[in-house]
């Protein structure tokens, strides 16, 4: 039986397709992201961030085991320490008042609220399943990314934070433990959880195409 976050990938392939290869990637990758689209997404994705540290923590309630709660607690550490940080520097270093943009549009609420939703509402694979899909992704498009020539320092450091080996040993322990608990999970689950996959990949490319306008 093919692996569970295989399947995910399989079964959402051109969502996923179109998120890591969403204008937003491009024009990354060819140096040409204008300044507005980045400082507007650095304020939404900054807000979420926030969101993402309510995801994790209910994902660390509903661990089943010490050493899923352990990594977890790590991954808050992570959000709150390094990319708040990166985020308050940022800010700062371009003059960025947050409170100018409006974070609650709709389809930047969409993303924030949905997500929160399936951490809040479902079980602790629901929640593995939504941050593989924006983790996995993350990785994906940063590691091609990364390589490119980047003029703008702190958005090339944004990439890299996301193309580095900390980052990709946290988009892989997504990924096993969705596999392991695959092994013996029937095909209605298996489906369910690939159904979070998408749903949590659509709503990234309604949020990374707000930065735009």
């Amino acid at each position: 039986m093919v692996s569970l976050s295989e399947q995910m990938l399989d079964e959402n392939r051109d969502v996923f397709e179109a998120m890591v290869r969403h204008r937003f990637v491009e024009d990354i990758k060819a140096d040409r992201l204008p300044n507005e689209a980045f400082e507007r997404y650095l304020v939404f994705e900054g807000a979420f961030v926030d969101t993402a540290i309510a995801i994790f923590s209910y994902a660390t309630a509903k661990a089943g085991t010490i050493k899923e709660k352990r990594w977890l607690i790590g991954v808050l550490d992570a959000l709150a320490n390094q990319q708040i940080a990166y985020f308050e520097k940022t800010f700062a270093a371009r003059a960025i008042d947050p409170a100018s943009y409006d974070t609650g549009r709709a389809d930047v609420a969409a993303f924030r609220e949905g997500m929160l939703a399936i951490a809040r509402d479902g079980g602790f694979l629901d929640t593995i399943a939504a941050m593989f899909a924006a983790e996995w992704m993350y990785w994906t498009w940063s590691t091609e990314a990364d390589r490119a020539a980047i003029s703008d320092p702190l958005l090339k450091e944004w990439v890299k934070l996301h193309a580095e080996p900390e980052f990709e040993a946290q988009a892989r322990w997504l990924k096993a433990v969705l596999d392991e608990a695959g092994e013996t999970m029937d095909l209605a689950e298996r489906k369910r959880l690939s159904a979070i996959f998408g749903r949590a990949q659509r709503l990234e490319i309604d949020f990374h195409e707000a930065a735009y306008s």
